[in-house]
């Protein structure tokens, strides 16, 4: 599997460093590079996209604002060297957010979430019988014991986790299982590339944070979780 991946940025000099990088990436695939964003629209009318490269900063158009104006937008990762647009970013569903310069190793760890988040997506709409393991970098199945039945789960259909002693009521969209488990040890089993730990008492997927507040972590079914005093630095790991 390839990715087609589109350049957005009015830096030559930046549209040389990802091609670089992309040739050594061998799940990378070029589909074209834009200079501006306008042209962008343009471009996504007439070829298929799966991965952005998108500048912030551009003339006539930011890379903010033309993200907003797609319907259903590609997989994007922001490459800016600005940093103060990173929640932001994180707000509209980037895939991850790269601050210039960035080195190969962060680039290559970007494009894997990328590969990763697309392979959930086609799996998600695919129409194939259901998958024996987790799309996310091969993770298999999460079973947990419930109404003395073992139940399987797929990780990326995870909302939140929550603590309650020696139980853990696992979330999805709406409803929970209640297992007899603590919440480490399911930290130990999630794939940290999906999952993060904001409280002694949630973990949380983190492709499904709408917003970050203070300290408050709002997921995009509207559920408000606190982010504990000793776990702030998972704000930094959600947007790195």
């Amino acid at each position: 599997m390839k990715l087609r991946c589109l350049i957005v940025d009015d830096e030559p000099l930046a549209h040389e460093v990802i091609l670089r990088y992309m040739a050594d990436t061998p799940f990378l695939e070029k589909a074209g590079q834009c200079y501006l964003a306008t042209e962008a629209i343009a471009f996504l009318n007439t070829q298929p996209v799966d991965l952005i490269f998108l500048d912030i900063q551009m003339p006539k158009l930011t890379g903010l604002n033309f993200l907003r104006t797609l319907k259903q937008p590609p997989l994007v990762i922001i490459t800016s060297a600005h940093e103060e647009y990173a929640l932001e970013s994180f707000e509209l569903q980037v895939c991850d957010y790269l601050l210039k310069p960035f080195r190969f190793d962060r680039f290559l760890k970007a494009a894997n979430r990328a590969l990763s988040l697309f392979t959930l997506q086609q799996n998600t709409t695919s129409a194939a019988a259901p998958a024996k393991t987790d799309p996310v970098a091969g993770v298999s199945p999460l079973y947990v014991k419930a109404d003395k039945k073992l139940i399987q789960l797929q990780p990326g259909q995870l909302y939140y986790l929550e603590s309650l002693g020696n139980y853990v009521k696992v979330w999805d969209d709406k409803k929970y299982l209640l297992t007899q488990r603590t919440l480490s040890s399911f930290e130990e089993q999630l794939p940290a590339e999906m999952f993060i730990r904001i409280h002694k008492s949630y973990i949380i997927n983190r492709r499904h944070v709408q917003y970050i507040e203070g300290n408050i972590i709002r997921l995009t079914n509207g559920k408000e979780l606190p982010l504990g005093k000793n776990y702030r630095h998972a704000i930094k790991q959600l947007l790195l």
